[in-house]
């Protein structure tokens, strides 16, 4: 059973083992985090953890059985009902609609917890997998971007019940 769990101190190690072990598969779709994110790992976890105390973000870990970190789901920005949303999945938990559910969870948590009315995604236009996760979930495209120096496109999800 997966779980999605918000981020804590006790988290760094399993985080840290989640992002070493499938750093190769993600640079494949995603910008790589870079060297002096692995080589000062706590530091940016401590930052991570003062950021969501902030209230400016909220950072969400999809967790196993074991304690393992299988993906990771985060709001950004959180300002004005708004926030942008991040997230990555471990290469073996892929095309298990793993990271559609978790992000239909986070959805349901940015509105009920955080009281947001209106998400916002980016992806490069070469991560289809993404592109499908965010469709699944409600997002529709909005517009291009560039994410990490490829072309992309924005997305944008209302959180706020249809009116009838």
């Amino acid at each position: 059973m997966l779980v999605l769990e918000r981020l804590r101190s006790d988290h760094g190690a399993a985080v840290y083992h989640f992002e070493t072990a499938n750093r190769d598969y993600f640079n494949a779709s995603i910008t790589d985090r870079g060297d002096e994110y692995f080589a000062n790992f706590a530091q940016h976890h401590q930052t991570s953890l003062d950021e969501q105390a902030s209230g400016q973000c909220a950072y969400y870990l999809l967790v196993d059985d074991d304690g393992a970190v299988v993906g990771r789901f985060n709001l950004y920005d959180i300002a004005d009902g708004e926030a942008e949303v991040g997230y990555r999945v471990a290469g073996p938990a892929t095309g298990r609609g793993v990271a559609t559910e978790a992000l239909r969870t986070l959805c349901e948590v940015a509105r009920s917890q955080w009281a947001l009315r209106t998400l916002r995604a980016r992806t490069s236009d070469e991560n289809v997998a993404s592109q499908r996760v965010l469709e699944k979930c409600g997002f529709v495209v909005d517009g291009v971007a560039e994410v990490g120096g490829r072309p992309g496109r924005t997305y944008r999800s209302s959180l706020e019940p249809a009116k009838t």
